[in-house]
């Protein structure tokens, strides 16, 4: 049964090495190469959204890779939701390569 009120964010959704058609869903100039859970877990919290970390989950195109995902509380569409945590995800990575 699905949840209306939750979206679901992979990993595989900000990662830049995979094609649309592979599962990103995001323009590459947004993505960063093999984005761990724990980051799109921290860039969540930094953006004050409210989610549910599941670490045993596997993306339903790779089911055997169990990356986890983010139960997300809806508050505007998938889309937005997940340029915005693409957007932040960006400027951890590059605040990390600075220091």
């Amino acid at each position: 049964m699905r949840k209306q009120d939750r979206i679901i964010i992979w990993p595989a959704y900000f990662n830049s090495t995979k094609t649309r058609s592979d599962g990103r869903r995001i323009p590459k100039s947004l993505a960063v190469p093999s984005p761990k859970i724990s980051e799109i877990k921290e860039a969540s919290e930094k953006l004050g959204l409210d989610y549910e970390l599941v670490l045993d989950a596997g993306y339903p195109r790779t089911p055997w890779l169990k990356t986890g995902m983010l139960l997300v509380t809806k508050k505007e569409t998938k889309d937005q939701t997940i340029k915005k945590i693409a957007k932040q995800l960006l400027k951890m990575r590059s605040a990390t390569k600075t220091k």
